[in-house]
């Protein structure tokens, strides 16, 4: 038996309701494999603030750096709400990008997956969605504008102003090509390389990099686009794509318009990987105007968990079998009211009951 240690963020908004569904799943997991989970829940977030003063407290630091993976809730509170917490506590900067530098989490894996089971969530027409999309976004997540040098103030002409430099280095990218380029070699032998670099500098270095790596990858082909077009493609053509690879910003625009292509950011899962330590979230957000009313799809929650199964545990078996009872949940019809724009009103269920069909299915797989 092989125990793991997970820290488990519970978030703010629907996170706690929606990492209870993923705690079913790995009770089950547990039971039908021979691995154990030792899973600590800590605080994080904007109700660690009130609670600790912190939004990023010490003991979960502690607790986080000694565990085997993170699973992260979504964090942060309404526009209002985020004002009573000062503004380098808040959630995003006082704890979420703190959290990334701590681990050095450059690597985001954000799975786009609609198969036809999922294809009525779509906004997209059935002969684009086709037999279904599967695309591999592969996002630079500690470098960029992001985390860039940072200065505002009043200039000689009395005008407000505000510089973010975009930073990046060549071992950064060098790093982040490197695992998207073994993603491309897994999958179908082909990159797409997402760039700008007709305006930016930084660009201009990304692709003299990815040169560089392409050499030792002559088995995968490379095609270059610009940010814009494929922010076009992925609306007109999205099954062009498998594997992408970006920059930080690119990344964060364009994974959410991918939550766009699924029809909801509540059908996106992630891995943030680190050499040491990699956490494991939805997409999306807190979501603070449904928390409390159990009717949030606990899906992104619990997709994460597939994802933390495969790329930390190395459990590809009972990751794929959560994948099939997740889909084999919405292929019987049953969703939640989330995501209910062309449900039959008679198959919404709650976040609670989507969690215990995923787990009788998950059950029937792993047994």
């Amino acid at each position: 038996m092989t125990q793991y240690t997970i820290a488990v963020l519970d978030g703010d908004g629907i996170g706690p309701e929606i990492i209870a569904e993923a705690m079913k799943v790995l009770d089950v997991v547990q039971q039908y494999s021979t691995a154990s989970f030792d899973c600590q829940h800590l605080p994080f977030g904007a109700g660690a603030y009130f609670s600790h003063g912190k939004s990023f407290p010490e003991e979960t630091k502690v607790a986080c750096d000694q565990a085997d993976a993170i699973l992260k809730g979504p964090i942060g509170l309404n526009f209002e709400d985020s004002k009573k917490i000062p503004i380098d506590e808040q959630p995003e900067r006082g704890a979420l990008l703190p959290l990334r530098r701590r681990y050095d989490t450059y690597a985001n894996f954000r799975p786009i997956s609609l198969p036809q089971s999922m294809a009525n969530f779509s906004p997209l027409r059935p002969e684009i969605i086709g037999e279904g999309i599967d695309i591999l976004m592969v996002r630079e997540l500690v470098g960029g504008v992001y985390f860039g040098a940072k200065k505002r103030g009043v200039n000689a002409d009395n005008k407000r102003y505000v510089t973010e430099a975009l930073e990046y280095d060549e071992d950064q990218i060098r790093r982040i090509l490197v695992v998207a380029f073994n993603q491309a070699k897994k999958r179908k032998g082909v990159l797409h390389n997402i760039h700008k670099n007709n305006v930016l500098m930084s660009s201009v270095l990304w692709n003299e990099i990815l040169d560089e790596v392409a050499v030792d990858f002559p088995e995968v082909k490379v095609i270059h686009m610009l940010v814009d077009a494929a922010a076009t493609h992925l609306c007109l053509n999205p099954r062009q794509f498998d594997v992408m690879v970006m920059e930080n910003m690119f990344g964060d625009i364009l994974s959410d318009q991918g939550g766009g292509i699924l029809g909801s950011l509540g059908l996106m899962p992630s891995a943030c990987m680190g050499d040491k330590v990699s956490y494991y979230e939805p997409s999306h957000g807190s979501a603070p105007d449904i928390a409390g009313k159990n009717m949030a799809n606990p899906y992104s929650m619990i997709g994460s968990v597939a994802l933390m199964l495969d790329m930390s545990f190395g459990m590809t078996r009972e990751a794929t079998a959560v994948w099939q009872a997740m889909q084999g949940v919405f292929a019987d019809g049953f969703t939640t009211a989330d995501l209910a724009g062309s449900a039959d009103s008679e198959k919404l269920i709650t976040t609670e009951a989507f969690g215990d069909r995923v787990v009788a299915k998950l059950t029937e797989l792993l047994a």
